[in-house]
């Protein structure tokens, strides 16, 4: 569906599950505040700042809002709530990471909190606890899940995780993130025989006041269309490095490329390991994805039109993990290795994992392997996720990197 073209939207909407009441009155309340921010910006805001307020907006955007985003009563599945298989294999790998004397992880955006649990009770069963385990968590309505789940779970370990709000200057140990990057504002852009124009958002209102050539009235409207303008540097440039085929549309998102240098420079020694779905640039700009990777997940639904359901839905771009480690050495860090879930995972042991689980035991076992498949399956999770880390005066093999380097792919 084009989200730029709003009279199938009825259509649309009815083949998803309808919102609660409650749900519909934090949408409404959220596209007010979106279309405030565009009448007081000239009737346009860029598609990285429309995606940041409506994932981030304080108690209304998608993650500030109380709605369960995870799990089967959410809007989609990651790898730590899918199986406690992937905390396993993690867990192996940080802990060859704290005998070399990293003993702190910093976790960025941890979700429900299912992953930071799994891990310091199979850290605690390798006897490879870290001293310190940091969690920043902007979201407040996460954090205090987080914490719950950790009281419930791990209670004798609390002493030991700490959340931040911000980053922290300086950090030594371990960094790692599952499924951040792709939830970070990214801007848009297409190419056209005037050249690079970027994509942004306004009002309906404004689009149909724009192309009648009529004065905008006064009246307050929640439905949104994208528009378009010429686009300036640091984005244009940023294109014209990729040399885009006209007609050309594409994520650029300068965002994380910002943040990768931020958490590199605040690396005084370390590794950064980072988990998400993604490609490198030849992949991630190949011509068969020329309108770009942008996704929606509303309810266990994929679509995607971001400009509805706003607040209630996820949206999301593959990370190009190209920009990543350019942004991470131009900043001092070294690659340390890229490779697809899978074979992380199978080098981190989930086979054997697996084997130690008794196949006659069909009722823990069969679960158990499903979920292996699922974090495997080229069709599943294992080829499209893929996991790299950096390095900052730290420069040893890494154990999830032993098979399967996909580095000349970056």
């Amino acid at each position: 569906m084009n989200p730029s073209q709003p009279s199938s939207l009825s259509a649309f909407l009815a083949d998803l599950p309808k919102p609660s009441p409650q749900a519909l009155a934090v949408s409404d309340a959220l596209c007010r505040l979106i279309t405030q921010e565009i009448r007081a910006n000239n009737e346009w805001i860029s598609f990285a700042r429309f995606m940041e307020l409506a994932l981030y907006a304080p108690g209304l955007g998608y993650y500030s809002a109380g709605s369960q985003k995870l799990g089967a009563a959410g809007d989609f599945t990651t790898a730590p709530e899918l199986s406690p298989l992937f905390a396993a294999c993690l867990a192996r790998q940080l802990a060859q990471l704290f005998a070399q004397g990293l003993q702190r992880i910093l976790e960025l955006g941890a979700g429900s909190g299912r992953l930071a649990c799994d891990l310091l009770v199979h850290l605690a069963k390798l006897n490879a606890l870290p001293e310190h385990y940091f969690i920043l968590e902007l979201s407040a309505e996460l954090q205090q899940r987080q914490r719950h789940l950790l009281e419930q779970e791990v209670p004798h370990l609390l002493p030991r995780i700490h959340w931040l709000s911000t980053l922290p200057e300086e950090f030594e140990g371990v960094i790692f993130a599952n499924e951040l990057l792709d939830a970070t504002p990214t801007h848009r852009v297409r190419i056209t025989p005037e050249g690079v124009e970027e994509i942004g958002v306004t009002t309906l209102a404004a689009h149909v006041a724009h192309v009648a050539g009529a004065p905008l009235t006064d009246e307050v409207t929640t439905s949104f269309c994208l528009a378009y303008r010429p686009a300036s540097e640091p984005l244009l440039f940023a294109a014209q490095a990729l040399s885009l085929d006209l007609g050309f549309e594409a994520e650029i998102n300068l965002n994380t490329r910002a943040l990768i240098s931020s958490l590199t420079q605040r690396l005084s020694r370390g590794v950064m390991l980072l988990i998400d779905y993604g490609f490198g640039a030849a992949e991630f700009y190949h011509p068969q994805r020329h309108l770009g990777t942008l996704m929606c997940h509303y309810r266990h639904h994929a679509h995607d039109n971001p400009l509805v359901l706003l607040g209630l839905q996820d949206i999301t771009a593959h990370v190009d993990f190209t920009a990543v480690t350019e942004a991470a050495i131009k900043s001092g860090a070294h690659l340390l290795g890229y490779t697809t879930q899978a074979h992380f995972l199978i080098n981190c042991g989930i086979t054997q994992l697996l084997s130690d689980s008794n196949p006659q035991e069909v009722q823990r076992y069969a679960p158990l392997a499903a979920q292996a498949n699922q974090l495997l399956s080229p069709a599943e999770m294992g080829e499209l996720f893929k996991v790299i880390a950096f390095g900052k005066h730290c420069a040893f093999p890494l154990l999830g990197f032993a098979r399967g380097d996909k580095s000349h792919a970056l």
